[in-house]
């Protein structure tokens, strides 16, 4: 049992329908009938999402979402038409708000590995493979591997895990032309987004996209390339052989798992709220991934 410690109900706007609340946006559709997604300050670990918010963290997502699309540009188009908010919209929409195209999505979690850690490093320990993929012996937490893999996932309900599957079985579930599509456009981008990190001083470890088509044309989703999407390693303390510090929500990771909390993750109990300390620490990081990867000041 998890899911949301309490989850919130959907703000009305005139114009808009809400359509769903995910982790952490909120999905809406205007009378044009493009999608209006809405990047909430939520945060989830452990499947659950917590009750405590990280300020700016939707604004952070959405600002390097948007960074990152341009850059990516010219590999994979992307579904957003307009940062513009909607009439009648909050004030606090302003900067967390996209208005996209609405897409046929593909039910799969496109995940990139360029490096070998969390449930990849898991599978690797049990049967040198990743998703079915051979990998040679001798990788340790934080190798890097031989070269990117596509290793993909189904996506699960709120509260549920993802299950890594076999690329075979997404070239069965959705065909093996648009498999195809997906692996060569995962690490396409991957490709350009780890050296355009490496070049900043971050390891982009690895990472997950969602694609859609409009029409017959593979489209980039969601977010991208975010703190919340994908794992970045300060380049200048990546040591393989050991946990590398990160520049995500580990800080609630540690403090939820840690003594101070008072919570057990394996009861069905929700997580309690963090405290500030550990909200101020994890919204710095956010801000400084963004930085470093933007070059811009927050």
């Amino acid at each position: 049992m998890s899911g949301f410690v309490e989850k919130p109900e959907p703000i009305e706007v005139p114009g808009l329908v809400h359509l769903h609340t995910g982790k952490v946006r909120d999905l809406y559709q205007n009378e044009a009938g493009d999608l209006v997604m809405v990047a909430s300050d939520r945060i989830s670990a452990y499947d659950w999402v917590l009750p405590s918010e990280i300020p700016d963290k939707g604004r952070v997502l959405t600002r390097l979402s948007l960074w990152w699309f341009d850059q990516l540009r010219d590999l994979v188009p992307n579904h957003v038409i307009s940062t513009e908010l909607p009439e009648g919209a909050p004030a606090d929409w302003e900067g967390r708000t996209l208005v996209c195209k609405s897409l046929r999505m593909v039910p799969v979690e496109c995940v990139a590995r360029g490096y070998l850690t969390g449930s990849g490093l898991a599978e690797y320990r049990e049967s040198r493979t990743v998703c079915g993929l051979a990998l040679p012996e001798g990788l340790e937490d934080g190798s890097e591997l031989p070269g990117p893999i596509f290793t993909p996932a189904t996506k699960a309900e709120v509260g549920e895990h993802d299950e890594n599957v076999s690329y075979e079985e997404v070239a069965r579930q959705v065909g093996a032309e648009t498999a195809a599509q997906l692996r060569q456009a995962t690490l396409a981008v991957y490709s350009r987004a780890r050296d355009i990190a490496r070049d900043r001083g971050i390891v982009l470890a690895d990472t997950k996209f969602e694609f859609g088509f409009d029409g017959d044309t593979l489209v980039l989703a969601d977010e991208v390339l975010t703190p919340d999407s994908s794992r970045f390693w300060p380049a200048d303390q990546w040591q393989p052989g050991r946990a590398q510090p990160s520049y995500d929500k580990q800080f609630v990771r540690d403090w939820l798992t840690g003594p101070d909390s008072g919570w057990d993750r394996k009861s069905e109990q929700p997580p309690p709220a963090l405290p500030e300390e550990v909200v101020a620490a994890t919204r710095a990081k956010y801000i400084e991934a963004y930085e470093h990867l933007t070059g811009t000041r927050w």
